[in-house]
């Protein structure tokens, strides 16, 4: 009986109570994730805690906000105690934002400081506390822009020149014209505050298209700021390019498919092979041509009005509206987006302005090309040149002579396409011809804001 009598104390009180106390004193931490979007908190911030314990269960979240001597709780939680055989909460998330209306919060240096604490009877019931913090910055004040430049008259296919200021560093700015955005640069003027970014109005944009000025700061502060401008309308001719099938066969075998699913057949018909390539190649080699422009560098080095191949006649204009036709049958259209020039075959063809030559490469239709960066994001293409003469990397001045006439690429026969774009997208290379048009709309702002600082 007595034997019986020990064997329930073992099993029934002693074993119990001592796995009530090891759990009841366990003494593992909660566990704290945190995940912020940023560390600078601006007035859209929103960050995410979450908080886990495989004890005896969750007791306390506190979250806050603390800047200098001044603590702003943004959450604090407490749980249910689940008693001796309860069972308690041992994991929750949290999306915390942070109200500036609601709480005064001023900017500067802060810390986000999360505590947990359990319902072990650890530190005399206070429980296994875990403890995190994360070193912030408040900014909640959107950046100031001031437009320095006043007159914005741009033309469909044009170019222009916004000139603005920021006051403070780490901002990432530029012009935004409906959907497309041009970068601000420093490093025009003296002043590093003063930013100036080359705009464009695409051949197919309305007059409609909505510009103003874009500054973001670290913290994701927006401000748009608006200017006046004035898009002025243009219209552009349409041709028709009649494709004959020697064309097709001088040029076809030139171009080399990669072999996909959409290219199945496309290399047995020379008609075909001529419809993907001046759609889908097109497409694809203007935009690496584009993507050049991130090499450029924020220094001016034009200076005059840009230069056309001596000597030459113009055979097709930016922006004309190409019907091709073969056999007197639509087979596709394009916009061209630069001038052709003949002159004699392969004549030589000078820089049009000062610059680094950032690209002396093949591009597809466009055949053997140079592309020249005159900084600030403005760049001059030469295409369907026949031999190069320089490298990239090299610095050229205005007619240096950079390359021969051609008909590589599309070419049907010895020209040269010469284009301008500015960033993303092509411009009206008649424009940089025009001394006049340089002045009134280029030289005239950069100008008046170089005597304002002296």
């Amino acid at each position: 009986m007595r034997k019986f009598f020990f064997v329930f104390i073992i099993v029934f009180i002693i074993i119990p109570g001592g796995w009530f106390l090891v759990k009841s004193f366990e003494g593992q931490k909660p566990t704290i994730k945190i995940q912020l979007p940023s560390h600078y908190i601006n007035r859209a911030y929103e960050m995410s805690v979450f908080v886990s314990e495989r004890g005896k269960g969750l007791k306390n979240v506190r979250v806050s906000l603390l800047k200098q001597n001044t603590e702003v709780v943004l959450l604090s939680k407490t749980y249910t105690n689940p008693g001796i055989m309860g069972s308690g909460v041992f994991e929750d998330s949290f999306k915390i934002p942070i109200n500036f209306n609601n709480q005064k919060i001023s900017d500067g240096d802060a810390l986000i400081i999360v505590q947990v604490s359990d319902y072990s009877f650890r530190g005399w019931n206070k429980g296994n506390i875990s403890y995190l913090e994360e070193k912030v910055t408040i900014d909640s004040v959107p950046p100031k822009v001031e437009i320095l430049t006043r007159k914005h008259n741009i033309k469909r296919g044009g170019s222009g020149l916004v000139i603005y200021r920021l006051f403070e560093d780490g901002i990432q700015s530029g012009v935004m014209v409906d959907d497309n955005f041009f970068p601000g640069f420093s490093g025009m003027f003296s002043d590093k505050f003063i930013y100036a970014a080359f705009i464009g109005i695409a051949q197919n944009q309305g007059q409609g298209a909505k510009i103003a000025v874009i500054a973001r700061d670290s913290a994701g502060n927006q401000t748009r700021k608006g200017f006046h401008y004035y898009i002025g309308n243009k219209k552009f001719k349409t041709d028709i390019l009649n494709i004959s099938q020697n064309f097709l066969d001088g040029k076809m075998p030139n171009f080399t498919l990669e072999q996909d699913s959409g290219n199945n057949g496309i290399e047995q018909s020379y008609l075909k092979k001529f419809i993907y390539i001046n759609s889908k190649i097109r497409e694809k080699n203007s935009s690496e041509i584009l993507k050049r422009s991130l090499e450029t560098k924020n220094k001016l080095m034009w200076k005059g009005k840009f230069l056309r191949l001596q000597g030459s006649a113009r055979r097709a204009s930016f922006g004309d509206r190409r019907i091709y036709k073969y056999n007197g049958k639509e087979i596709g259209r394009a916009v061209h987006l630069g001038v052709d020039l003949a002159s004699v075959k392969k004549s030589k063809v000078p820089a049009a302005n000062s610059g680094i030559i950032i690209a002396t490469e093949d591009f597809g239709i466009f055949g053997n090309s140079v592309i020249i960066d005159h900084g600030f994001g403005l760049c001059t293409l030469y295409s369907h040149l026949s031999s190069f003469s320089v490298k990239k990397g090299d610095k050229v001045n205005r007619g240096d002579i950079i390359g021969r006439t051609g008909k590589t690429g599309l070419a049907g026969g010895d020209h040269l396409h010469f284009g301008v774009f500015v960033n993303n997208i092509f411009v009206d290379p008649v424009e940089w011809w025009d001394q006049k048009w340089i002045n009134n709309n280029i030289m005239s702002k950069i100008n008046r804001i170089r005597r304002q600082l002296k």
